[in-house]
């Protein structure tokens, strides 16, 4: 897909969702670095965990079962129990944004998906909701994509994104400014990005930084006029409990939306982290490249969002 064609799916998909009149919620800056609505002082809301020196920082598995290479991935990680206590509300985040099957690789695999799903349900987890803001008719991409009928298998509520999932959020002048987002996201104890690694005809890759696109509704083309900055931008606004990134079958050319099967490349790999800098660097290498060539990656470690270069003691790489 070229880059008006992508744009006009874009706005094809904004016109589908109607902007959300419930309130605004101010999240980000204007000037200080904080905002206030009504007096009270409002911050991008932090759902992860606290650092454990004696755990791993990140493991990329590979097995050609993908639900084996999430639940090792996170255990090497100390387990999902770490992540998500008894009673949670967890927001799963995958791509479910184009008409693809899974074997066109577009969107996140299904069977990771379900995996976490699963996984948080074990650790304790009250309710897992499965969610994301689609390109193409939401209906037929979360049937399509296999997502709808993986994770509602294991218990996930599969949940829409109409109108009235959805709060206006202002950012700040500084920052994004106004945009619906998903309200979930903003409901939940922990957050879970789960985002499929591939080529994007803008960003030269899409994987967890950019993922979070798929958590706004509106207009989201105009975020491409500055592509690196809205990308490193909600990585600043949006941090995760856990970054599980699908590298099973990678898109190498024609993203994102794809199509062609003869363009991925079969890594059979899930890689995991709680530094989303760290896992958005090591998946480079899955499109032969380095983080150095993605100006979005330098832009969100300079503003202390991770590690480029975690400690080689603190990865774990493992083939099974």
């Amino acid at each position: 897909m070229d880059r008006r064609a992508f744009i006009k799916e874009s706005i094809k998909a904004a016109a589908a969702i109607t902007l959300t009149t419930g309130g605004v919620l101010i999240l980000g800056t204007r000037k200080s670095g904080k905002a206030t609505a009504g007096g009270k002082s409002f911050a991008p809301k932090d759902y992860r965990v606290p650092d454990n020196p004696s755990l791993p920082l990140l493991a990329a598995i590979k097995s050609e079962s993908y639900s084996i290479a999430v639940a090792e991935a996170v255990l090497a990680l100390g387990g999902m129990e770490r992540f998500v206590a008894k009673g949670d509300r967890v927001f799963v985040k995958p791509n479910i944004g184009w008409d693809r099957t899974p074997e066109q690789g577009a969107n996140t695999n299904p069977e990771i998906v379900a995996e976490i799903c699963r996984l948080c349900h074990k650790a304790g987890a009250e309710e897992v909701i499965v969610g994301d803001v689609t390109c193409n008719s939401p209906e037929r991409t979360y049937n399509r994509s296999g997502i709808k009928e993986a994770a509602a298998k294991q218990g996930a509520s599969v949940v829409l994104i109409t109108e009235s999932e959805l709060m206006e959020v202002d950012f700040g002048d500084e920052s994004l400014g106004r945009w619906p987002i998903i309200r979930k996201i903003i409901e939940c104890d922990k957050l879970i990005n789960v985002p499929v690694v591939k080529h994007h005809s803008l960003s030269g890759m899409t994987a967890g930084m950019k993922n979070w696109f798929g958590a706004l509704a509106g207009p989201r083309n105009k975020l491409h006029q500055n592509i690196d900055f809205s990308i490193a931008e909600l990585a600043r606004l949006f941090k995760p409990t856990l970054t599980i990134q699908d590298a099973t079958r990678v898109m190498q050319k024609g993203g994102p939306t794809g199509g062609r099967p003869d363009d991925l490349v079969a890594y059979h790999s899930v890689v995991v982290s709680t530094d989303p800098v760290a896992a958005e660097s090591y998946v480079c290498r899955y499109l032969n490249k380095k983080p150095d060539d993605f100006r979005f990656i330098k832009l969100a470690a300079d503003r202390g969002l991770g590690d480029m270069n975690p400690p080689g003691g603190r990865t774990v790489v493992r083939e099974i």
